[in-house]
């Protein structure tokens, strides 16, 4: 199937903020918040952790296999933000820890 090009809107051809100038430079510094999680993720997350418990009760799932699977997406949220965040050594001592647990030493 083929589409039809798209007639481009007239003026500039890119409408792109132009490129931060460095802070040495007498430019605006950029902006460093973006990536970071805020109250406004964490209220999010909450709200999907709250909806998909929901959904899977009333779907019939067990409450003990709700908890389960939802204490395993809380873990898994919590390593990716812990290594996403530069945890890599609180990473590594966990990672150690569970070893050796399993290991039995």
């Amino acid at each position: 199937m083929s589409f039809p090009p798209l007639p481009h809107p007239p003026g500039p051809a890119c409408t792109c903020a132009p490129a931060a100038a460095s802070p040495s430079a007498g430019g605006v510094e950029p902006d460093t918040t973006t990536g970071r999680f805020g109250p406004t993720h964490a209220l999010i997350l909450l709200i999907a952790v709250l909806g998909l418990g929901t959904g899977l009760f009333l779907a019939g799932t067990e409450l003990e296999t709700v908890f389960a699977l939802l204490g395993g997406c809380g873990a898994i949220g919590a390593a990716t933000l812990t290594a996403a965040g530069g945890g890599r050594r609180l990473i590594s001592v966990l990672a150690e820890a569970a070893v050796r647990s399993g290991a039995g030493k």
